[in-house]
């Protein structure tokens, strides 16, 4: 009985304790629950899910905002629509890809969706006051940097052009930026959408080190040494598995010549390799190759954009 009493006084702090520190392991398995209701076509109980798990966790993935506003227009819950869009905004979602989605044509002409644009910059505003300004314009910086060099090895002209430009440019400068981040990861965490408001600066920065050529990839002992504070990131919230499954694609690629399964989002896997990159996958808790090329289908089926991971690379289905 002692014992019992001790543990409901417990109970109090230990809830306390996990909501300070929330398992985004359970959290991305939680999201494929949903994502699997999709693929079931389950619709409703798949945005019931998304609630759950904006109820559950402070931070929550932009990406989360995105599938369940659409969601709630495909059950015909329109108001439940634009208060999903408005969270999205304050999680970072621009107005040029709001107003892209085709699957909001039909509120466009609506009065809700006029208000909708009008009061985006205030709704705006209250993302910018979540994300850490000044590591904000840091990684930003970092990335535009990053850019400049990358173009520069675009436009030489030839492959011994590009290794010379790569030698003598990329890998003095992406080295830097390894060791900068390496900073940034001691002092505040991974520099993702949780910390500075964008998951694809850094993820950019990182798959370009792991890109510059074979032989750089062999040597490399940077991002080896980062890559265990990467995956802690990812426990946190601040790194989005997918994203980190971007940057080691590109790591497998180039490593090992593309002769090894990464987790199919720059290279078409062959049927051999599907079972590995599933594997990959599921140590990582982000969707099976089957789920993905289900959730293809869907999205073709009712124009619904499931913001699927590698779009700028394989497009559609992986693996066919």
């Amino acid at each position: 009985m002692r014992n019992l009493w001790l543990l409901v006084l417990f109970l109090p702090s230990l809830k306390a304790w996990s909501q300070q520190n929330p398992d985004y392991a359970t959290y991305h398995q939680e999201v494929l629950t949903a994502e699997a209701r999709i693929a079931d076509r389950d619709f409703k109980g798949a945005l019931q899910q998304l609630e759950q798990i904006m109820m559950d966790y402070d931070f929550v993935f932009l990406k989360e905002y995105k599938i369940a506003s659409q969601l709630a227009l495909k059950t015909g819950d329109t108001l439940k629509t634009f208060q999903l869009v408005k969270e999205g905004i304050k999680s970072g979602w621009s107005l040029k890809e709001i107003r892209r989605n085709a699957f909001f044509k039909p509120l466009k002409r609506s009065h809700s969706w006029k208000k909708l644009m009008k009061s985006y910059p205030i709704l705006a505003t209250e993302h910018q006051g979540t994300v850490n300004g000044k590591l904000h314009e840091e990684v930003h910086d970092m990335f535009k940097r990053d850019q400049k060099l990358a173009l520069g090895y675009l436009f030489r002209i030839g492959q011994k052009a590009k290794e010379k430009y790569a030698n003598k440019k990329v890998v003095p400068h992406t080295k830097k930026q390894m060791e900068q981040l390496r900073t940034i990861l001691e002092i505040h965490g991974y520099p993702g959408e949780k910390l500075v408001g964008d998951g694809t600066w850094m993820s950019v920065i990182l798959s370009h080190h792991n890109s510059v050529s074979e032989d750089f990839s062999k040597r490399d002992t940077l991002y080896e040494a980062l890559r265990p504070q990467l995956l802690v990131a990812i426990t946190k919230g601040e790194l989005n598995p997918y994203e980190f499954a971007l940057i080691e694609d590109w790591r497998i690629a180039v490593k090992y010549d593309r002769q090894k399964a990464g987790y199919g989002y720059i290279e078409y896997l062959n049927k051999d390799q599907l079972s590995q990159s599933n594997a990959l996958r599921k140590q990582l808790n982000i969707r099976s190759i089957a789920l993905r090329n289900t959730l293809v289908d869907i999205q073709k089926e009712t124009r619904m954009d499931f913001y699927l991971a590698g779009s700028g690379w394989v497009n559609g289905k992986i693996g066919l």
